[in-house]
């Protein structure tokens, strides 16, 4: 039937157009299809053979055809005339090729970086210790028994059918100060090592994040005074968050250090005139103090020859109120936001 045969040319036109790869093919298809003595021509050419119910049915259907071929061949055209604009003609095998992207180290990765590296101008090692831990180790070994209050502050993520009848149970590591007990219990004094590490709290908004890294340092020997802490994080300070920054220390009160105190630095962001991160011009950015006798005592180091000092601090955080890098939310750092990262 007429009608079939025009269906399958439709069918037949379409495919070759949509198949060609240059614009002498569709010319050549067009022609085809198209032309004076093409296909479509071709079926118009029996119409006085049809009666008049038959020539209305199948001129409609002709002229649809024919408005599809055209429509198709022009979209082919417009993209094959396109491709050849943007096609550079010559090729010159000596030309350099293009270059493959490359990343570049993550912020939190330079930071720690840093921060080895000032630690390390002071004679300080870099130890490592697990990101899975046991009760013990992060809290009844820095002098926190079983239910008291001070473990409320650290909201742990407890591992499930996980514990030691000795150990008690699995958690994440809530802070680094886990990696003091562990340091002490494999070595004698002196000491002088700085733990880096992820630690994990039920905390989220602008300056907390569930997953965080914290450093720890801990120095144990003999002699060693408030004064050696507070050298020591002032060194830090502005070797790493700049000159121009202010801090101070506050009296706190940590379980595992005695005196213990929260160390403050003046807002970057702000330049300490209070925002939605500091809220009054300053930044708590970590906890320090002299260990506790206890502590000792629990890794076997006698409190009446030895003494030292400790500090857990947010790599974040920290990095955050670095002079200069205006990051006022620690969400951003963990976005994998190709359009920040690539800033720094």
């Amino acid at each position: 039937m007429l009608k079939d045969q025009i269906i399958n040319l439709k069918i037949e036109a379409v495919g070759e157009i949509l198949e060609a790869c240059s614009l002498d093919e569709l010319e050549k298809i067009r022609a085809t299809f198209l032309g004076k003595s093409g296909k479509i021509n071709a079926l118009t050419k029996e119409m006085p053979n049809l009666s008049n119910e038959e020539k209305i049915v199948i001129g409609k259907l002709l002229n649809e055809t024919k408005k599809t071929i055209e429509d198709v061949l022009r979209q082919a055209q417009d993209k094959l005339s396109s491709q050849k604009e943007n096609h550079e003609e010559w090729f010159d095998i000596t030309a350099p090729g293009i270059k493959p992207q490359e990343g570049h180290l993550h912020l939190v990765t330079e930071a720690i970086s840093e921060i080895t590296s000032i630690f390390a101008s002071l004679g300080f090692r870099r130890t490592r210790y697990p990101e899975v831990e046991w009760d013990w180790y992060a809290f009844e070994g820095l002098n926190m028994r079983k239910n008291h209050p001070a473990r409320d502050e650290w909201e742990t993520f407890f591992i499930e059918n996980l514990e030691n009848e000795k150990m008690g149970r699995g958690i994440l590591t809530p802070h680094t100060s886990s990696g003091q007990i562990r340091e002490m219990e494999i070595t004698p004094p002196p000491i002088r090592m700085i733990n880096i590490a992820k630690c994990y709290r039920r905390q989220s908004d602008v300056s907390h994040a569930p997953m965080f890294y914290q450093f720890e340092t801990l120095v144990v020997d003999k002699g060693i005074s408030i004064t050696h802490l507070k050298g020591t994080l002032d060194y830090f300070a502005k070797n790493f968050l700049g000159y121009d920054r202010k801090t101070r220390i506050r009296p706190f009160h940590f379980q595992f250090t005695e005196p213990s105190f929260e160390v403050d630095v003046s807002c970057g962001l702000c330049n300490s005139k209070g925002c939605k991160f500091c809220k009054g011009g300053w930044l708590e950015i970590g906890g320090c103090g002299m260990v506790h006798p206890t502590v000792l005592k629990n890794c076997g180091i006698d409190s009446s020859i030895y003494s030292g000092f400790a500090s857990g601090w947010g790599v974040e955080r920290n990095l955050m109120m670095k002079s200069g890098l205006k990051i006022d939310d620690i969400r951003l750092l963990y976005n994998n936001d190709l359009r920040f990262l690539k800033q720094f």
